[in-house]
């Protein structure tokens, strides 16, 4: 089962480290991205931007509505991820619980949430839709 790990922590707080502190996390997180990739079930894992990058598109009355910044303000920001195809969830929450998620002597935290993946046969055209309709 494959399953993304939504590192969650408090950007002001990252932006306090030390260099020393900063090098220790990312450290603890080149080990788990070196650990599952030997076992070949890493698939992705890449920090996230801070969210004053974010840009969030919401709709309003039809139309789209441009945003600058996060979808909603939280004590804690979206600051990466992983996706691991894991055995089971007990798998992926010991990797979760090894991933850094330090913030000036706090701690964030991971969300693990499966990927059910999409419908394996998305028509193409209105023909294809129309066959797949009528079986």
């Amino acid at each position: 089962m494959r399953y993304m790990l939504l590192i969650y922590t408090k950007e002001d707080e990252m932006a306090r480290n030390s260099d020393q502190q900063r090098q220790e996390i990312m450290q603890g997180h080149f080990k788990v991205m070196e650990e599952t990739r030997a076992k070949g079930i890493l698939e992705a894992a890449e920090p996230l931007s801070r969210t004053n990058t974010a840009t969030t598109i919401r709709l309003q009355n039809g139309k789209p509505l441009i945003i600058d910044g996060p979808f909603a303000e939280t004590r804690e920001q979206l600051a990466g991820y992983y996706i691991l195809d894991c055995k089971d969830l007990d798998e992926a929450i010991g990797y979760a619980s090894r991933i850094p998620t330090s913030c000036g002597g706090t701690c964030g935290c991971i969300e693990i949430r499966t990927l059910p993946g999409l419908p394996s046969a998305v028509p193409t055209n209105e023909a294809e839709a129309v066959t797949s309709r009528n079986g």
